[in-house]
């Protein structure tokens, strides 16, 4: 596969043209609503993901290289949760295997419309197929790879166990799937540290109290972390033989689990 447009940032999530600041929860708000995906949310998505998860940027690149060791011939890779399409397109300029056939799902059209002109502008809009719609519906056939970037943690926690066996029937032997996650931590104490260094992170990359705060409320019933330990045992329940964990920066960390 060729790399096709350079002027293209796929790390970013976004070409190298000025990006929308993230000032959403900057002024006070009366009433704070569950976070969503909206029109809103993704017009500064870009600047909102990489100042507010650390090491994204590291992670999304490794997505590629990860995903290049274990794509299969004649087979699919699967992004879910794919919001602007940032892995997609690691995947994209990092995958040579032949006949790959790459599917990335949103069930926001927000979000796949966004994808959808990133995806054009690196110039692989032929290599694509894009699905709005709800992960937990979609069916996962062939794949070599699936990847959930951010995205396990907003599903309902009943609905996680099945989205996960079936991603691993999906999934060729051989097949990988690529899952980072926020997470939580057992130990109180040292999630309260991981916690606190975490919102110095964001303190530094120029969020304000007021932004973290009314941040931390929007999301708090609709992004339910969970610790490694958790998702380790339901990976392993599924069936998957081999899973590492490859990264961590404070309260985020990748994992990768082989069938």
């Amino acid at each position: 596969m060729s790399s096709k447009n350079s002027d293209s940032d796929p790390y970013a999530g976004s070409t190298r043209a000025s990006k929308p600041k993230d000032d959403i929860y900057a002024t006070p708000l009366g009433n704070i609503v569950d976070f969503q995906f909206d029109e809103k949310v993704v017009g500064v998505f870009s600047d909102m993901i990489n100042r507010s998860v650390p090491g994204y940027s590291t992670i999304i690149k490794s997505l590629g290289i990860l995903a290049a060791g274990y794509a299969q011939e004649d087979s699919r890779c699967y992004d879910l949760g794919c919001s602007l399409g940032a892995a997609t397109l690691s995947l994209l300029q990092q995958v040579k295997t032949q006949n790959c056939r790459f599917v990335a799902v949103d069930n926001s059209s927000a979000m796949i419309q966004r994808c959808r002109e990133h995806i054009q502008v690196a110039g692989f809009d032929d290599d694509v197929d894009l699905v709005c719609g709800d992960i937990r519906d979609i069916n996962i056939k062939n794949a070599s790879v699936v990847m959930m970037n951010f995205t396990l943690q907003f599903v309902p926690p009943k609905d996680r166990m099945s989205l996960i066996k079936k991603i691993y029937q999906g999934l060729k032997p051989g097949g990988v799937l690529l899952l980072s996650e926020k997470i939580s931590f057992d130990d109180k104490q040292l999630d309260s540290q991981l916690i606190e260094w975490y919102h110095d992170f964001k303190r530094a990359n120029g969020y304000s109290e007021l932004e973290i705060s009314q941040k931390r409320a929007a999301l708090e019933k609709v992004m339910i972390p969970e610790s490694l330990d958790c998702h380790r045992q339901r990976l392993t329940e599924a069936g998957f033989n081999r899973v590492n964990q490859w990264f961590q920066c404070f309260n985020f960390a990748s994992m990768v689990a082989v069938k």
